[in-house]
């Protein structure tokens, strides 16, 4: 798999493609990259300027961290509920009266 590229080379890339003084194809081979790969970026250029819709990178950081934190919070919650059914358990033990 190739090397990805910067941050900044990607935006410079997308912004001469959307000027629109070449296209896709010449953009993408003046710059040596594949005409799949620039139509990905200006897709995901639109979605992150709101020009198209769809989940921005800031979003899908924030819902992974989310989704994390809500097994972590699950996990708890089972831990504490067989924790209290265990301690039920041993009251209703030591409440009974021997026979």
């Amino acid at each position: 798999m190739p090397a990805a590229h910067p941050k900044e080379f990607r935006e410079d890339v997308v912004a001469v493609a959307r000027r629109g003084e070449a296209s896709i194809a010449q953009v993408a081979k003046d710059f040596g990259i594949s005409e799949s790969c620039l139509r990905g970026w200006l897709k995901s250029a639109d979605v992150e300027d709101g020009i198209r819709p769809g989940t921005t990178r800031q979003e899908s950081e924030e819902l992974r961290e989310l989704k994390k934190r809500n097994r972590l919070l699950e996990q708890e919650n089972e831990v504490l509920r067989r924790a209290a059914a265990y301690l039920s358990q041993a009251n209703l033990k030591l409440g009974q009266s021997p026979k």
